[in-house]
Order: C-alpha cells, then structure tokens, then sequence
C-alpha cells in the first residue's frame, strides 16, 4: 500500500522529506558534478536530478522554477561554446571552420579573436559547460523540492542575519516565475506584446520590481515578528561568532580539498569535519533558548538514507578521481569517446533513491 493510498484511508498525514535531508542531497550531487567532465556522468546527474525533482516535486507555485533553471543550465552550454569559438585558445584538432581572427597586442597573450575552431575544442567547452548545467540542475531540484519558507523554519537562531538576507535570495527566483504569468496575462488582457523585443522590455521592469517587492516584504515580516532573535551574554555572542567564522573558513578550505583532486588530503575531509565541528558548535552557542515551532519538521530514517545516497554518490567520484581521473574528464586531445567508469556511475544511480524513499508530495504543499 503506498503513502498516498494509506492517507486517504487513514486520514494521517505522511510528512514530507525535512528539507536540510533535501538541500543536502542537492548540494553533494552538485560536488560531484564539479568534479566531473564526463558527459556519460554528468548527463547521469541531470537524469537523476531531474527525475527527483518531477516524480517528488509538489504542485507548488515556487516548484515552476526548475524548467527555467534547466533553460538557465542550457543557455549556459551555449554561451560557453559561443566564447570558446570567438576567444578561446586555438588548439590543434579536427578543424571544422575558421573565423577571420584579429591580432592583438603582445600584453594580450593567451588571448585571442577568431581563428580556426576546431571539434576537439568545441567539445571541450560544451562539457565545461554541461558541468555548471549540472550543478544548476541539483540546485534548481532541491528548490522545486522544499518550499523556502520550510527551509528558514529550519535555520538556527544564530544565523538569524544571515537568515532574513536568504529569504530574499531564495524567494526571488520563485516570485519571478509567478510574476511573469502575472504580468503577461495582464499585458494580453490590454492588448499589447507579450513576446518579441517588445514584450521582453515591457515584461521585464514590472517582474523584476514585483518579485523584489515580495521578497522584501517577506523579510520584513520576519523581521517584525522577531525571526530568530535570542537573548544572548555579549561573551557568548563574541565566542560563538569567533568559533562560527573560523568553522566557516575551515569549511571552505576543505571543500576546495575535496573538490581539487591535486589538493593535498590533509586539506580535505579532515579541514571538513573540523570547520562543521566549529560551525555547530556557535551555532548551539547563539540558539539555545526557549523558542518553540508549530509543527517542527522531524528527522527520520528517510532523511538519513536520502543523505547518505548523495555522500555515496561524492565519495564513489572521489575514490574514482584518486585511483583514475582520466575517466572523470572528457578525453579532448586527442579527440575520443569517454570513460563509463562503474564505481561512479553505481554511486550516481544510488543518488535517485529519494524519489523512491521520500514521501509523496502533498497537494496543498504550500508550508
């Protein structure tokens, strides 16, 4: 009996994935994905990510934004082509055409305009580009999963600066979605463009100033209602904010030693758990108190399978990456099929897990 059918009979609620277990999954994916090249792989993450996001995905305003972050993703490989052709360095290859170049001064070398273009270097750009299409993807997924709103309910008090300008952020995308069919229903209704270069300039000052317009006003209401205000000693404040800063910079050296492969390991995990050991602990300083929440989200064994699927997913990159990088990375020069690296590609299929484990999403799923 599945989750939905067991609700309408029993008229129990099933709760939804906590959205942390969501942003998690996401953003190791999207680790992953940084340390890739290989189209086999890097296609694989966009499958999976994309087929999480639609089969988890609630019938939500803010759940829009995955289609236009995917058309992000594909404006992104375009562009990268586009700049490879007209300013990327001319490497031998199989050459397909040439552009008139132009020459430039001697203080512009490595720089260059036009020239003959080659498939190998096209090749080359269109995977670096793919890469930051997949990472938009894991993005764009965990935004079409959890609602922002349930996502701040579960930031901690300490951060509660830092929550109120995220508010604003991870709530405009959303309220651009919601503006433009606002705005081009209105436009159509008084009979003026909707498309072309005409619409896009009507379009586009009104959208942009609606979606400001609600995220602010979103912030300011946090703001009024003490979003996340504790009463904290001015000691404690100045020792969680020392131990949350360093932990925070010990975070991002050792992200950068994970996600470097000729980084040396001590940068690495180690950095990692030291940097999050600090973080929480100035976290805990700053939000113990007697604040209470109208129906917290819970962590169950759900959540913590839908974590350890994506740190599968990141370490099955890294091992391969130690053991055999030129399998993560698309062989350009000279131009030849990529890898199927095995490890990796069972540890990315692991990562669609959730959309098995997770709940359902709810029809009203507007929290």
């Amino acid at each position: 009996m599945t989750d939905v059918v067991a609700r309408r009979l029993t008229g129990v609620r099933v709760a939804p994935l906590h959205p942390v277990a969501w942003w998690t999954w996401a953003i190791l994916l999207a680790a992953a994905a940084a340390r890739i090249t290989n189209p086999l792989c890097l296609g694989l993450i966009l499958v999976v990510a994309g087929w999480v996001a639609v089969s988890r995905r609630p019938q939500s305003t803010w759940a829009r934004s995955y289609g236009t972050l995917l058309r992000l993703g594909a404006l992104v490989v375009v562009i990268r082509v586009v700049v490879q052709v007209l300013f990327g360095q001319r490497l031998p290859g199989h050459t397909l055409f040439t552009i008139p170049s132009l020459a430039l001064p001697s203080w512009m070398a490595g720089v260059t305009v036009g020239g003959p273009v080659t498939a190998d270097a096209i090749v080359g750009a269109a995977c670096q580009g793919l890469r930051l299409a997949a990472i938009l993807a894991c993005v764009g997924a965990a935004n079409a999963l959890v609602s922002p709103f349930r996502l701040l309910r579960c930031v901690p008090a300490g951060l509660y600066e830092i929550a109120v300008a995220v508010t604003v952020a991870v709530s405009f995308t959303p309220q651009v979605i919601t503006s433009i069919g606002q705005v081009r229903d209105a436009r159509r209704l008084r009979g003026r463009a909707v498309s072309g270069p005409a619409g896009v300039r009507g379009i586009a000052v009104p959208v942009l100033e609606s979606a400001l317009e609600r995220s602010l006003a979103l912030a300011a209401s946090m703001d009024s209602r003490g979003f996340g205000r504790r009463a904290v000693s001015a000691s404690r404040q100045r020792l969680a904010s020392a131990a949350t800063l360093a932990g925070l910079l010990g975070l991002a050296v050792g992200v950068y030693g994970v996600l470097d492969a000729g980084a040396p390991s001590e940068l690495g995990l180690p950095v990692v758990g030291v940097g999050a050991l600090l973080v929480i602990t100035g976290l805990v300083a700053t939000s113990v108190g007697g604040r209470t929440r109208y129906r917290p989200d819970r962590w169950s064994g759900r959540e913590w399978v839908t974590v350890f699927v994506s740190a599968a997913a990141l370490a099955a990159i890294v091992v391969v990456g130690r053991h055999d990088a030129a399998s993560l990375t698309m062989p350009v020069y000279p131009l030849s099929l990529p890898a199927a690296p095995p490890l990796a590609l069972v540890g990315l299929l692991l990562a669609a897990l959730p959309s098995v484990v997770a709940p359902p999403p709810i029809d009203t799923a507007v929290r």
